[in-house]
């Protein structure tokens, strides 16, 4: 895997991905940039997010429960000071369907924080603190 960030001017960035996405990344205006894009830390719990998503959804799907709708809301804490890095982070997801079975939506939350989430295995082995829930709700 290989991504390219160019620097633009200011505190924007453009990043590229290997398959040929960009996305811009900027600082807000105390810290020079414009406010025109994400900031880089939040890049990494947006990465974080999409790929337990991805996890997820792949999971019940294959267990076969009629998902409409998944979303993740994530909420971390960083450290004091330069550098500050994250230190927990909570990840709630909430998966919205059709006679969902709560227990496979919980297994597939298990199985993608401690086995399948690339992301999620990276951080908690860096000493970030994770932390899991869920929330099921029958679709209208």
């Amino acid at each position: 895997m290989q991504v390219t960030v160019k620097w633009v001017d200011g505190k924007m960035f453009l990043g590229e991905s290997g398959s040929g996405h960009t996305v811009v990344m900027d600082g807000p205006p105390d810290h020079g940039g414009r406010n025109m894009g994400v900031r880089p830390m939040e890049m990494i719990l947006l990465g974080l997010g999409g790929c337990a998503s991805f996890d997820v959804i792949s999971i019940l799907e294959k267990t076969r429960q009629k998902v409409s709708d998944c979303r993740v809301e994530l909420s971390a804490e960083r450290a004091e000071g330069v550098p500050s890095p994250f230190t927990k982070i909570h990840l709630k997801f909430v998966v919205t369907g059709v006679a969902l079975k709560e227990v496979q939506v919980k297994k597939a939350v298990e199985l993608s924080a401690e086995k399948y989430c690339s992301a999620s295995i990276m951080l908690g082995a860096a000493g970030v603190e994770l932390t899991h829930s869920f929330e099921v709700v029958e679709a209208a």
